[in-house]
């Protein structure tokens, strides 16, 4: 990690506001004086959702990149470097070039979110450059007042898990609204994908979408995904691919490549290609282990160290799927953020760790104070400590014995564990 682009992230902390506000109003005046550069941006598509946004994104663009086409992509947050937010067809940005996007974001005079200011940097980036075949956007919080949402005809829309994240950001608290936030302020004339969802909040995403003229709709049963002996077997109206990966390790995530292989497929992009990138794809803080660096030397050889940054009821089971079928004790860090409902989250877990230990987030404000966490799993009988560090954390749970030390809770903390590692 480069300790610039740690100073200049702390930077636009001070100078940008994080807190969260919906609206559209600042982010198309500043687009309106920026000559709207979005207009520029080739074949933009948005990612929307609750859950797997970001490992949908990366799929589709391991299977296009695999094709021989470059794409531009912003994603959020970023785990432990700015930089990472904004792929530029073979490359990460540069710092000068954040830099100098941020002094023309500042001429406008506007007072803008830290979310907006970023997201004008990849518009500003991503509209001068050339030979880009597609534009990857993963939208925040909801859509309704993203400030990715600036495309009256992007190329497509992507709807990935939704669930009842965010409620504390919509009136009424329900599903419902939350779709509606997310779905019902689509593009009229796009093609719209839609991932696997619970029934409940497919039924409610379809009547949403009812109102939708867009010509082209695909939902989670215009393709399948089935298990076979060591093989994931995908297939639509194309035919069937046996897939094979060693980095794949949850079901929510092999559902998102299965999202991001019908949309590939409908772009007509070749078997041969999404076969061959498929092997490759892996997704940094989403259940992956770290097999070598500072973190990894401190613990015994037989010890594996998994990161995920699961934070809600849908992604803790799918960390749970994974980690009731493995051989070894699995011993836990917990960090969570204060408002993404530690208890919910907590519950999940019952059954699944020898023991839980509670950390802060270090340096994250909203990081859930680690003796309310043990109160949570005291009460859920879940054996538990807490520590002041990661460091500490990993020390009290480390030995020689066989198991697997799994870190989540939240993105946040992934991204610590990999700057320390």
């Amino acid at each position: 990690m480069s300790i610039l682009s740690t100073n200049l992230y702390l930077k636009l902390q001070k100078q940008y506001s994080r807190k969260i506000n919906l609206n559209l109003k600042r982010v198309n005046l500043a687009l309106e004086k920026l000559g709207q550069i979005q207009k520029k941006i080739k074949n933009p598509i948005n990612i929307i959702g609750s859950d797997g946004k970001y490992s949908t994104l990366r799929s589709l663009q391991f299977i296009i990149e695999q094709n021989n086409q470059q794409v531009t992509t912003f994603t959020s947050p970023h785990l432990y470097d700015v930089r990472h937010r904004f792929w530029l067809k073979n490359r990460f940005i540069k710092i000068n070039e954040i830099k100098k996007n941020i002094n023309l974001i500042k001429k406008l005079k506007i007072k803008l979110t830290l979310f907006e200011v970023l997201t004008l940097v990849y518009f500003l980036t991503a509209s001068k450059l050339k030979n880009v075949s597609y534009s990857l956007c993963e939208s925040g919080l909801l859509f309704k007042g993203d400030s990715t949402r600036v495309w009256n005809e992007p190329r497509c829309q992507i709807i990935t898990n939704i669930n009842k994240q965010h409620l504390e950001w919509v009136k009424p608290k329900t599903l419902r609204e939350i779709c509606l936030q997310k779905v019902g302020y689509l593009s009229k004339k796009t093609t719209i994908y839609v991932g696997k969802q619970n029934s409940k909040t497919m039924k409610i995403i379809k009547s949403i979408l009812k109102n939708n003229p867009s010509k082209k709709k695909f939902y989670g049963k215009d393709w399948t995904l089935k298990k076979k002996e060591k093989n994931i077997i995908y297939k639509d109206k194309l035919g069937k691919l046996k897939l094979k990966s060693k980095n794949i390790l949850s079901d929510g995530i092999w559902d998102n490549v299965g999202l991001a292989i019908k949309v590939a497929r409908d772009f007509k992009i070749p078997n041969r290609a999404i076969l061959k990138a498929i092997p490759k794809m892996w997704f940094e803080g989403r259940m992956q282990y770290i097999n070598k660096g500072k973190l990894k030397k401190i613990l015994y050889s037989n010890e594996k160290l998994l990161i995920d940054g699961s934070h809600s009821e849908t992604s803790a089971k799918n960390l749970i799927s994974y980690l009731k079928n493995q051989n070894e004790e699995i011993y836990g860090i917990l960090g969570i953020q204060s408002h993404k409902e530690p208890e919910k989250f907590i519950k999940q877990f019952k059954k699944t760790f020898k023991k839980i230990i509670a950390i802060n987030i270090p340096g994250e404000p909203n990081s859930c104070d680690p003796k309310k966490i043990k109160k949570i799993l005291d009460k859920y009988n879940i054996k538990s400590d807490t520590a002041p560090s990661i460091h500490s954390a990993l020390k009290k749970i480390s030995n020689k014995k066989k198991k697997i030390l799994c870190c989540f809770g939240s993105l946040y903390l992934c991204g610590k564990i990999l700057s320390l590692n």
